[in-house]
């Protein structure tokens, strides 16, 4: 699940990084960002409900 996790914070950053690298993509960038930070979140919730 981990690697999972990784793996989508690593395709929502390369997507929000074309985003900004191209001007007619800003809005690519901003769903890159709010995926990548939905992503964390979710990671860090599942790792801190698997620690109990």
């Amino acid at each position: 699940m981990l690697i999972l996790i990784i793996v989508l914070l690593v395709l929502w950053l390369i997507t929000a990084v074309i985003g900004f690298a191209f001007e007619g993509l800003v809005w690519l960038a901003i769903i890159g960002i709010v995926l990548f930070v939905g992503t964390a979140a979710v990671g860090v919730i599942r790792r801190k409900a698997h620690r109990r």
